[in-house]
């Protein structure tokens, strides 16, 4: 891959444009500050490589600090590998500081270039830990207010008039699925108001100008379906084969490369594996999970599950085995049952019924985060027997680290809110049949959900 300066920054991009990206790329932040006072102005792009202040201030960094540490590696003398340790040292302070600037004034934390890398990709696959820890510190920042805001409704004036004023303050840029979905919005960085002069304000209208003209970079095409909800799954037709379940568009809602995940998940769930435990499952999907439970021989077995066709799946296919046969043979009445219906509408009702479970398990398809937030913060602590345990399936931002980095901090912090522990394992996941679009493990699949070589396995119980 081509890092070099003209190649990321060419002679044709936009004089003001360039201007701001050759400040990031040098680290010169008293002449980039000035730059960056108009609204989204730290996120400018380049119109034909998409590069971004903050990819330009990471990706130059690079070649000058690995140059320094070889030579370190080289000296023989002492007092010159403490000059080059220094040189390195001091390279990666400016690239932090500049990176920092950018972020305190609204760069945009998971932007895309042309290479289909966000900023924290780069820092990451330069070995950048330091400026890729910043990403991912912004993007947890970004992430926790964009849920803080989706909390709020929007306020009308007395008058229902609307207000004349533009607000120029800019939004914290939420949701990972602008990286992970196609169509999504974008959303806004993290935003600090200074006082500027005269002059400086004037120099940041022209680059305000490029933004607003047809100087617009359009990332590339990932392969992917339609962007997938809830309601739209649910009145979709589903396939059975070849050891995956796909809905209509070739998203996969289920394949069978997860069965190792769901091995480990269970044996965390029921350390052990002991028998006459009370477990419920949400999302039946191709009832890999709920296999491995009914081999425990449970005292209660619970399955939620919405879909019209997975629930035909379980009744009427001679692969299930978890239809009104195996309701029947239940230690008693009700112990085991399927119960149909989207989990918003049957969890309230077993809360009522004083259903408690030593173990439980989530993985639901064409819902977001908010909704697996919803059922730990509302229903888990109350479902959970004070000594059980819950987990999820964790494919929040699978499809690049630092996404998944962020989501891991993200979900700690709101599972520490509603009053849970989380102890995270890391899983080696075989990506030999999973590493290219559209072959081997993802044929017949519109889109690669997972591009990891690590799987983070949730454990979380009660605190106390």
């Amino acid at each position: 891959m081509d890092d070099s300066l003209d190649t990321r920054i060419p002679g044709s991009c936009p004089a003001s444009i360039s201007e701001i990206l050759h400040h990031a790329w040098r680290h010169d932040i008293s002449s980039l500050k000035p730059q960056l006072c108009a609204s989204g102005c730290a996120s400018v792009q380049e119109p034909t490589t998409g590069e971004t202040p903050l990819h330009a201030a990471i990706r130059s960094c690079a070649p000058a600090i690995r140059s320094a540490r070889d030579e370190t590696k080289e000296e023989a003398d002492g007092d010159g590998d403490d000059n080059n340790a220094q040189v390195a040292a001091l390279l990666l302070d400016r690239a932090k500081a500049a990176v920092h600037e950018l972020f305190m004034r609204g760069a945009i934390w998971n932007d895309l270039d042309s290479n289909d890398e966000t900023p924290g990709c780069v820092a990451a696959r330069l070995g950048l830990r330091d400026l890729y820890t910043l990403c991912v510190e912004a993007g947890v920042r970004a992430e926790l207010l964009y849920g803080l805001m989706d909390g709020y409704e929007e306020l009308e004036s007395d008058d229902g008039e609307e207000e004349e004023e533009e607000e120029q303050e800019e939004e914290e840029k939420g949701g990972l699925e602008n990286v992970e979905k196609e169509g999504d919005d974008e959303g806004k960085g993290e935003t600090e108001e200074e006082n500027v002069d005269t002059t400086a304000r004037t120099g940041a209208k022209n680059v305000e100008a490029v933004i607003d003209s047809d100087h617009t970079f359009v990332p590339g095409k990932r392969a992917v379906g339609p962007d997938v909800n809830s309601k739209d799954y649910l009145r979709s037709n589903l396939t059975y084969s070849d050891g995956k379940l796909v809905d209509s568009s070739q998203n996969g809602v289920m394949m069978s490369w997860e069965t190792s995940i769901m091995r480990a998940s269970i044996d965390a769930l029921l350390p052990g594996l002991p028998a006459g435990r009370r477990i419920l499952n949400v999302g039946f999907g191709m009832g890999i999970v709920d296999a491995m439970f009914a081999e425990t021989r449970p005292a209660r077995h619970h399955i939620i599950e919405a879909h019209p066709a997975v629930l035909d799946h379980i009744s009427g296919s001679p692969e299930s085995r978890f239809g009104k046969d195996w309701e029947a043979s239940g230690p008693g009445e009700g112990a085991y049952r399927v119960h149909a219906g989207r989990w918003q509408e049957v969890v309230p009702r077993l809360l009522e019924q004083g259903e408690t479970y030593d173990a439980i398990y989530f993985d639901t398809f064409g819902e977001d985060y908010t909704q697996l937030r919803n059922f730990f913060t509302e229903y888990v602590p109350a479902l959970l027997d004070e000594k059980g345990v819950f987990g999820f399936f964790n494919g929040l931002g699978a499809d690049r680290q630092v996404c998944y980095d962020v989501y891991t901090q993200v979900v700690e912090m709101h599972l520490s809110d509603a009053g849970m522990d989380v102890e995270w394992q890391d899983l080696d996941v075989d990506m030999k049949d999973l590493g290219k679009e559209g072959e081997g493990g993802w044929q017949g699949v519109k889109r690669r959900y997972w591009t990891l070589d690590k799987y983070r396995l949730p454990t979380c119980t009660l605190m106390g």
